[in-house]
């Protein structure tokens, strides 16, 4: 792994951010208690799912729906 996972999810947000649907990218621990790369959908993408990566340096990716953003 090269560099902290905030270090890589700052590198790979902006392409994350592009994809359609993708409405926030975090940091989060999966099930194993490894640190993992969360990716925030506002409903279920099917091809959207497909373009994210398993892993991103090292750090495994995960996708979750979270619905639509919006600021309060």
């Amino acid at each position: 792994m090269d560099g902290t996972i905030r270090d890589v999810k700052a590198r790979h947000e902006q392409y994350l951010l592009s994809l359609p649907g993708v409405v926030s990218v975090g940091i989060g621990r999966g099930n194993d208690g490894r640190e993992e790369i969360v990716v925030g959908l506002d409903r279920p993408r099917p091809r959207t799912s497909r373009r994210i990566p398993a892993t991103l340096e090292g750090y495994p990716v995960r996708s979750d729906v979270r619905g639509r953003m919006r600021a309060l």
